[in-house]
């Protein structure tokens, strides 16, 4: 992989030599007859690897139009890579250790290491990090020693497909050791294309010398048939997400249905916060020469409650809005509660503002239910707002106290 490196870049030289300089062909000593240089990034520093590249001087050998590297290179850095076998083990650690991204790896190498690598070109060493990976998985001598203390297998099969109208990739896992056997994309799921995956894992299986107790998948048709025929009696059942999903199918759609019910019992939102907007926007200013100053008897303009209204208005439109969850935790529950508890603070605020006990939340007191729920006039949601503010304006604070004291005291005199 080419790469440009600057010219003020200060290597690490070096020098490697062939071992076995005698003659494959002729058994003469081979000589040094060129250099090769390949510069690579380490996490130590650039470097730069000298390969002395040697060559039978016999004319009349077979090997004298031929060169020969030094073999401890590879052990180094592959032919043609810009980095070395430390930085290639450090991006795939990063990427499928600690589910690193592109960028952050890319940011990393460069602040850390001034490792000046482009996302393509990481991208390209994650790939060949894949591939790697995958054949030492599928090694047969180190699946042997992996299952060495395993009785029996249980296979799943399962097809991930990114958008509909793509190609699927089928993944088949032995569930005992966690372990991803082999994957395939397919174009499509018929019986044809899928015995070629359950005859492979067959194989496997034999290979390994273990017995099949168990398949897992959503049983799809064409799984249940080859399954069978592959492996004739061995039980094959749904694997657990899928029997969750098919069983929580018939309470989802329960819930949602309360959602739109819920939905419908709590509107006007929108035409209170535009009035609340309307009655904030500043009022035209009087002409010039008619403003009178402040007397002695007027009251300081009390502070609006429209932020508080707008407060309500946002917190129950996200309530409306979240549509997250699963069958373990309904959307529709959680609205419910949280619409509740609207419901109570607004009661408790309308109940303060009218003289009434305040009630404690904490009281033990059920949530409200759905069908409680009342469409409040515009009127009572604009004075439960208010009637946050109406305890703090019964009693003026010491800065306001202290200004009208001045200012009485500056009309008398």
């Amino acid at each position: 992989m080419a790469h440009h490196w600057p010219g003020e870049t200060t290597f690490r030289r070096v020098e490697l030599v062939r071992e076995e300089r005698t003659c494959s062909a002729c058994h003469q000593f081979m000589r040094v007859r060129d250099h090769r240089h390949h510069p690579v990034f380490t996490l130590e520093g650039p470097v730069e690897i000298v390969n002395k590249l040697v060559q039978c001087s016999e004319e009349a050998c077979e090997n004298h139009h031929r060169t020969f590297s030094a073999e401890s290179e590879i052990g180094i850095a592959l032919p043609y890579w810009a980095i070395a076998w430390d930085v290639f083990a450090w991006i795939g650690q990063r990427r499928f250790g600690r589910h690193w991204s592109v960028p952050q790896i890319h940011q990393e190498l460069r602040d850390t290491y001034r490792i000046d690598l482009s996302e393509d070109a990481i991208e390209d060493y994650v790939q060949r990090y894949e591939v790697m990976l995958a054949a030492r998985q599928q090694d047969p001598v180190r699946m042997a020693q992996e299952y060495q203390g395993v009785e029996s297998l249980i296979l799943s099969i399962d097809g991930l497909q990114r958008e509909k109208g793509h190609e699927t990739l089928y993944v088949v896992r032995e569930l005992r050791r966690k372990r991803v056997w082999f994957a395939q994309s397919l174009i499509s799921s018929a019986q044809g294309e899928v015995r070629q995956l359950v005859v492979q894992a067959r194989e496997w299986a034999q290979r390994l010398g273990k017995p099949v107790v168990g398949w897992v998948s959503d049983k799809q048709e064409a799984f249940v048939q080859m399954i069978a025929a592959e492996f004739p009696g061995v039980p094959h059942r749904f694997c657990d997400n899928h029997f969750l999903r098919d069983a929580a199918k018939p309470m989802l759609e329960a819930d949602s249905h309360a959602k739109v019910q819920m939905r419908r019992k709590v509107r006007g939102l929108r035409d209170i916060e535009r009035e609340v907007l309307a009655q904030q926007r500043p009022e035209a200013n009087p002409p010039a020469g008619e403003t009178s100053a402040p007397t002695k008897a007027e009251a300081p303009p009390p502070e609006s409650a429209g932020p508080v209204v707008l407060d309500y208005g946002t917190v129950v439109r996200g309530i409306l809005n979240d549509d997250q969850g699963g069958p373990l935790s309904p959307p529709g529950l959680r609205m419910a509660d949280a619409l509740g508890e609207v419901r109570q603070s607004i009661q408790r605020n309308l109940d303060a503002q009218k003289g009434g006990p305040r009630t404690n939340s904490s009281n033990g007191s059920p949530g409200a239910s759905i069908e409680e729920w009342p469409r409040l006039p515009k009127s009572k949601l604009k004075s439960a707002g208010k009637s946050k503010m109406s305890a703090r304006s019964r009693r003026p604070s010491i800065r306001k106290t202290v200004h009208r004291s001045n200012a009485g005291r500056s009309s008398t005199t």
